[in-house]
């Protein structure tokens, strides 16, 4: 299991990572919301937390690739599980329903 120093060192650098995201703006020129990037954008979201979620759960996995001690396994591993969340996203009900409340909260 991992210590809680390095599940906060690792939500520390997804959030970091995070704000350098390129951002997109919801809204158009006429103030209203775009729905289809914010569906993007709530998509993108719940990508970086199923992201989290599968670096937190395959930490202790053994070699996915090879049966050697590789040093590229940890990069291979980590594009894996990033194609994983992307290919994901969408799916899990996180983005539908942060959709959702900002649409009724755009709303008001």
């Amino acid at each position: 299991m991992m210590s809680i120093d390095a599940l906060m060192a690792q939500s520390m650098l997804a959030v970091e990572s995070s704000k350098q995201a390129p951002k997109l703006e919801s809204r158009s020129s006429d103030g209203k919301i775009d729905e289809a990037k914010l569906r993007e954008q709530t998509d993108a979201f719940e990508s970086i937390i199923i992201k989290m979620m599968l670096d937190i759960s395959m930490s202790e996995e053994k070699n996915i690739f090879t049966q050697q001690s590789d040093p590229a396994q940890k990069i291979y591993g980590s594009m894996y599980r990033e194609e994983l969340a992307n290919a994901s996203s969408g799916g899990f009900g996180f983005s539908q329903m942060l959709f959702e409340h900002l649409m009724q909260k755009s709303s008001l």
